[in-house]
């Protein structure tokens, strides 16, 4: 993979073990996320003969999403895709975050296997435990991830469990969660938001082998915020993404704003940077 520096890309940073990237825009940001998981895909096909990747169904996620699919050279048929969550109440609904993924990715890649986390008709309990089956056997080697205004990974909202012993939950959804759908408009009002979903546990998320997070955005600046500059806390779900051996946070420039009142941001991020455009927090 080439190292000159992608398109967009204002600075780096390192918080514990998690590298952060800011870019311009939107756009550039998810295309950053793209190219990487891309180059991912392909190494793991051509090791292992197919990759087992999961993705985050959210509207913050349709950039990276969209330039995915135009990535070349991956053979999509070699891919077996998963859901992150799914709402309880909804399954046949084109608001189902499952059709989110149909729409956005897999009607244009057709991936050679997608394990939908909970099928018209089925019931919940079932669902949970077919899914655990799925990712005991198959384990999942790249997780596409976002983070919510709240700074819940997956619908793990806070407090989180971060050492679960379950690999998939039914949540019950907190305000902050439910109140995010209506900001993102995939939904008309509060009262239409379901109140509960299948998750994949953060115990989940924090096996795969590589987490790519986009998060674009002045709403999710807060939480990005306490996810890099706070204590790694359950309070802030995202925050243990800094632990995680091998994973990137992706930015917009409007996602890192609240980031330069803090630690070495104090004086912008042209001055964070060292020679390398990399500094370690």
């Amino acid at each position: 993979m080439s190292s000159t520096p992608a398109s967009g890309l204002l600075y780096r940073v390192t918080v514990d073990r998690l590298s952060v990237e800011v870019y311009l825009d939107r756009a550039a940001t998810g295309a950053a996320a793209a190219e990487r998981v891309a180059h991912r895909m392909r190494n793991v096909i051509g090791r292992k003969g197919r990759v087992t990747i999961m993705f985050a169904s959210a509207p913050s996620q349709r950039e990276f999403l969209a330039t995915l699919a135009r990535m070349d050279h991956i053979d999509w048929s070699r891919v077996v895709a998963l859901q992150m969550d799914e709402y309880v109440s909804l399954p046949g609904s084109r608001q189902t975050l499952a059709r989110f993924l149909e729409e956005h990715l897999y009607e244009v890649v057709r991936p050679g296997v997608m394990h939908t986390l909970l099928a018209v008709g089925e019931d919940a309990t079932h669902a949970r435990l077919r899914y655990i089956e799925i990712l005991t056997h198959s384990p999942v080697d790249i997780v596409c991830a976002g983070i919510g205004e709240n700074g819940h990974l997956a619908f793990n909202d806070p407090p989180a469990n971060f050492d679960d012993p379950e690999l998939v939950r039914l949540a019950a959804l907190d305000a902050r969660s439910r109140e995010q759908q209506v900001h993102d408009a995939q939904f008309e009002s509060l009262a239409q938001v379901p109140t509960h979903a299948l998750t994949v546990t953060v115990t989940a998320l924090m096996q795969t082998n590589y987490l790519s997070c986009v998060v674009p955005g002045r709403a999710k600046s807060e939480a990005v915020r306490t996810t890099l500059l706070e204590p790694v806390s359950p309070m802030c779900p995202a925050s243990i993404l800094r632990s995680h051996r091998d994973a990137v946070l992706y930015l917009d420039e409007a996602a890192a704003a609240s980031l330069r009142g803090g630690s070495v941001f104090a004086g912008g991020p042209a001055d964070a940077r060292d020679e390398r455009g990399t500094t370690r927090l």
